[in-house]
């Protein structure tokens, strides 16, 4: 690139750049800080902004960014944060970034190490005597090299880690004194053409063998599908599994596992799903009691919805990098056969096992037809139901989510369209037909994080031609109102169409369930929880950010036009909000 002025001295900093090059970094999101400034001018000046930097407004917003564009696409992106302030205020996405099993590359900084270079006052508030001790219990690897040498093969390792299954998180921390040091000798860097993450688990035959004994004997068989279509692999291996057994499939929606009108899909009805049920196949699956049992959330009970006599079948990675501090492992399963195996490399191996016994096993083929055309008819019953339902209602005002749902999919039907996260509580995936692998990212993570991974499928999908939606909570934007400006700067073309009950409308219903329980006022839940007086204006918020805007609208009618004309805009290239009104505790929300 003409016009730089380069140094005629290489930096210790310089390295990091040519490792982030080597392995093919597309992207950077970065809140900026002291700590990393030489690494910052290296990225600016030695690598000329190649791969380039994006300002975000918060170093959660990065790393969600990164989480939103590595769940999407498969491929990792780097958040950097600035020492241990910038650290301190990126937990709540490094967090979710785990649980959600998403590679990404944080990047930080900390020092000097050396404490006769450091400012009085402030260098020593912003370092800690093991930095990454912060995250420690949620990220797959850290390392804070002591030399440059070790730069290397630490970048090299900490890849392999986040890029081996199960997938997630690492941190790499870099001394301020590291980076601004002259290189004073050749580094050795991984070799170009070196293996960088291992082949993935594949199953134990005998155990392989043994499922493929229960599901070819089960009469009715059903599959639990969480993270089971990994980027950027898609949903064919479980879609082929499924018709060969004749399953009825629940997609727990972590990625996109099953086209959502595929007549073996009953997910979000657990009674049809399960009913007769004698095996359950989970692929991959992070908690079996959420997706197979029914929650009373008012006295904090579980009935399983499966026969109790079923079989139980897991493949995935169930005890793999689970947390020594979150319990995110939940409840532990006791199957009848377990395998820790890539799914997506076992799913075809046991599908050809299947078929082989279809083979040779007399009426068996007729079998599964038959069962397949019973799971059919309760699939199109459930379809037309939840349409009724949506239905009801309709010119309520403010509008149904049911209504805002179906509206907005009168308008994009004919897209090449995108869903970036939330479903508005799966309203969207019940009226919508979810009908390519790549038209979702993934189901909404906790609140305060929808608007920084949207982002990032956002950015992933950038240049394809694809229309990227997200149905915004009203509560998870004010979070992070700042990251708005981040599309309008980096011209990431996005629709948002808000999902706004003007509340924190999940735990109003809680504190609805208590007062019931206590015979209190249930009229007095709001308290602590509404978004009203004033009620946030969303479209003058973005607009000032750089958007075009349009809003509030309650009256559905109104709905198509807006969305059109945010379309139009969204196809020039510029992001593009309505703010939508919807009735509180319509839509057959599922509330956890």
């Amino acid at each position: 690139m003409s016009g730089i002025k380069k140094s005629n001295t290489k930096y210790q900093s310089d390295v990091i750049v040519d490792l982030i090059k080597q392995y093919g970094f597309e992207h950077i999101a970065l809140n900026p800080g002291a700590s990393y400034r030489g690494l910052h001018d290296s990225l600016v000046n030695y690598g000329e902004n190649d791969p380039p930097m994006m300002l975000c407004t918060h170093e959660k917003i990065a790393v969600q960014m990164a989480h939103g564009y590595a769940r999407h696409s498969g491929k990792p992106m780097i958040a950097i944060v600035h020492n241990l302030v910038g650290l301190l205020h990126a937990p709540m996405g490094v967090y979710y970034a785990y649980l959600d099993r998403v590679p990404v590359f944080i990047i930080g900084a900390t020092g000097p190490i050396a404490e006769p270079k450091r400012r009085p006052f402030i260098d020593w508030i912003h370092s800690a005597n093991v930095q990454g001790q912060v995250i420690r219990d949620y990220v797959k690897w850290d390392a804070q090299p002591a030399t440059v040498d070790y730069v290397p093969d630490s970048f090299a390792r900490a890849y392999s880690v986040m890029m081996t299954g199960r997938q997630g998180p690492i941190y790499m921390c870099y001394d301020a004194g590291l980076q601004e040091a002259e290189l004073e000798h050749e580094i050795a860097m991984p070799p170009e053409d070196g293996v960088r993450v291992p082949a993935q688990a594949a199953p134990d035959p005998q155990a392989l063998k043994e499922a493929a004994d229960i599901l070819a004997a089960a009469e009715r068989p059903a599959i639990v599908a969480d993270f089971a279509a990994r980027p950027p692999h898609g949903w064919d291996h479980v879609v082929n599994l499924a018709e060969t057994l004749g399953a009825s499939v629940w997609d727990v929606n972590s990625r996109l596992n099953f086209p959502g009108n595929h007549p073996l899909n009953l997910s979000m009805d657990q009674q049809a799903c399960y009913e007769g049920v004698d095996a359950v196949l989970l692929l991959d699956v992070a908690d079996f009691e959420k997706h197979t049992h029914v929650r009373d959330i008012s006295t904090r009970t579980v009935k399983t919805s499966v026969n109790p006599d079923a079989k139980w079948i897991d493949i995935g990675w169930t005890d793999q990098e689970i947390s020594k501090w979150s319990m995110d492992y939940s409840r532990t399963l006791y199957p009848d056969v377990r395998m820790t195996a890539d799914v997506v490399t076992a799913s075809p191996m046991l599908t050809d096992l299947l078929k082989e016994r279809i083979a040779k096993t007399e009426g068996l083929a007729e079998k599964i037809a038959n069962r397949t055309e019973l799971i059919s008819q309760k699939h199109h019953a459930l379809r037309t139901q939840w349409k009724k339902e949506a239905e009801e209602d309709w010119d309520s005002q403010p509008m149904t989510v049911g209504r805002l749902a179906l509206e907005i999919w009168e308008v994009i039907k004919d897209e090449d369209w995108v869903l970036t996260a939330g479903t508005m509580h799966d309203a969207a995936r019940r009226l919508w037909d979810f009908d390519r692998p790549y038209c979702h990212g993934g189901r909404e993570l906790g609140t305060g994080t929808q608007i920084g991974t949207s982002l990032g499928v956002a950015l992933a999908n950038k240049g394809t031609g694809r229309l990227c939606i997200d149905l915004q909570p009203d509560g998870d934007l004010m979070f992070d109102a700042g990251a708005l400006w981040m599309a309008a700067k980096y011209e990431i073309p996005m629709l948002i169409v808000m999902y706004n009950n003007r509340a924190y409308y999940n735990d109003w219903n809680h504190q609805i369930v208590i007062a019931n329980n206590r015979g209190t006022d249930p009229s007095r839940a709001y308290i602590g929880m509404d978004l009203l007086d004033p009620d946030p204006d969303f479209a003058g918020l973005a607009r000032a950010q750089g958007w075009w805007a349009e809003g509030p609208i309650e009256n559905g009618d109104d709905v198509q036009g807006a969305v059109k004309r945010a379309v139009e805009q969204v196809k020039k290239g510029k992001p593009a909000l309505v703010d939508t009104v919807c009735l509180r505790g319509k839509g057959k929300a599922t509330l956890t």
